[in-house]
């Protein structure tokens, strides 16, 4: 094989290692696309998923916002060492105010990741504890008791924050 034929060689084997790895990104990107804001939706009228979600909500959740999304007494006031208690997810809380990203988001990441800075909070990141699938299930859950006429109010809120 000749220098000439060589190098030929090199450029195309070069060629195609950087298809493959600008493929590979773009793969990589594309798949997390559904678990940034563009892919997240909860699913409140699948049964299975909101089942499921129930039960991710009993474990991880109900302990600091209530069995029945009540929340704990004075949520809106800071304590002691500075903190706020853990609020309602029911329709006396705030939760139906923020769009399906933000709550996937605070949930996975954390308020603090949310907004850059410190906060003090007492709400882990499940990050490292909940696939996204569950986030999504125990929020599902949590928007399924929700009243139809806070449902509809929470979509219209969605639609809102997908158009900007």
């Amino acid at each position: 094989m000749s220098d000439k034929s060589k190098v030929k060689l090199m450029i195309l084997l070069l060629f195609a290692a950087g298809v493959l790895l600008v493929g590979g990104i773009i793969f990589y990107f594309s798949s997390t696309l559904d678990k940034t804001e563009a892919g997240i939706r909860l699913q409140p009228k699948d049964h299975a998923v909101v089942n499921l979600g129930k039960a991710i909500y009993a474990e991880n959740c109900a302990s600091c916002h209530g069995i029945v999304l009540e929340g704990q007494a004075n949520w809106r006031q800071r304590n002691s060492e500075g903190y706020l208690p853990a609020p309602p997810h029911d329709e006396t809380g705030h939760t139906w105010h923020h769009p399906d990203p933000y709550l996937f988001l605070m949930t996975k990441y954390g308020i603090e990741e949310m907004i850059g800075k410190s906060y003090p909070n007492n709400m882990p990141a499940y990050e490292d504890k909940l696939t996204d699938g569950e986030i999504i299930a125990a929020l599902s859950y949590i928007k399924s008791t929700w009243s139809v006429r806070i449902q509809r109010q929470h979509d219209k809120i969605n639609a809102r924050a997908k158009a900007h």
